[in-house]
């Protein structure tokens, strides 16, 4: 079921001008506003469903309320939700949207002709972007055109919902890293990925193994910016539990990346690898390796 603020924008707006008559009209001397952007979040679970995409009856979850929220709040844009892949990602209704969001699990009921139109053509546009929250790398596992655009594949967490971690910020100037300040500490489910391709990314922020109750000797990502063709891909790994969805900074971290996007902020994504290797190093000596 999706919910589609456009019909009940146009709704309200004709409501308006048969009862009273009102019509929005710019002034002489001003431009018409642009429209908000659109954005498309699909938070249908074909594995397992997080209680931060579960609909109470009748209303929509506490990522999807955030998200939405955050777009009007912002002004940035604004939202339709979805919980029907098959019929609402599709070719066709992919051309009303300038962004799209996954929190999502398993193999979506996704056509192949629209996945594929989506990663060859749609994505590459300018002022296109995907966004992947938490378990948005916890999809399609086997399909690599989706991986290879979102950077890497679910692969376990060791760390749990209720273990506080502490994060590294790498990069302080990106708008989608930059509220975080130079580190923090969060309550989160954290991932551990395969299929990661440091030498396609630049990671914002990581685990910071040494500061981190649990040690693993490996590189463990958290947040990370890529172009792709003139499009661009974010995904953040936090997100599990439903109280980091009312985390300011969390939201103003997405707002963030959602305005690079866009284009109305700047925000470097040349690869770092070298932060990868250098993160790996310290991993591997903070578990004794």
């Amino acid at each position: 079921m999706s919910f589609d603020s456009r019909r009940f924008s146009r709704w309200l707006g004709l409501t308006l001008v048969a009862l009273f008559g009102l019509v929005p009209i710019a002034g002489a001397d001003e431009p018409a506003a642009r429209a908000p952007r659109r954005m498309l979040m699909v938070t249908q679970s074909a594995g397992f469903k997080h209680g931060s995409v579960s609909r109470p009856e009748g209303m929509l979850s506490p990522a999807e309320r955030a998200i939405t929220e955050l777009g009007i709040s912002s002004n940035a844009f604004r939202v339709d939700c979805t919980q029907d892949a098959a019929a609402d990602f599709t070719r066709e209704k992919l051309q009303n949207y300038d962004l799209v969001l996954f929190y999502t699990t398993g193999d979506l009921p996704i056509a192949k002709e629209d996945l594929e139109y989506f990663f060859n053509d749609w994505l590459k546009q300018p002022g296109h972007g995907f966004i992947g929250t938490h378990s948005a790398a916890d999809t399609f596992h086997n399909y690599e055109p989706y991986w290879d655009a979102l950077g890497g594949t679910f692969d376990g967490h060791p760390w749990n919902a209720g273990d506080t971690v502490s994060i590294t910020v790498h990069d302080t100037e990106h708008p989608a890293s930059q509220p975080w300040g130079e580190a923090f500490e969060i309550t989160d489910e954290i991932y551990q990925f395969k299929n990661w391709q440091p030498e396609k990314v630049r990671v914002l922020m990581s685990l910071n193994m040494e500061k981190t109750s649990l040690k693993k000797p490996y590189h463990v990502p958290i947040l990370w910016v890529k172009n792709y063709g003139d499009g661009k891909v974010m995904h953040m790994s936090l997100g599990h539990r439903e109280d980091v969805w009312t985390n300011p900074t969390y939201m103003a971290s997405l707002l963030g990346g959602i305005k690079w996007m866009l284009g109305d902020v700047e925000g470097d994504a040349t690869p770092n690898p070298e932060t990868s290797a250098a993160e790996e190093a310290k991993a591997k000596a903070a578990a004794g390796e």
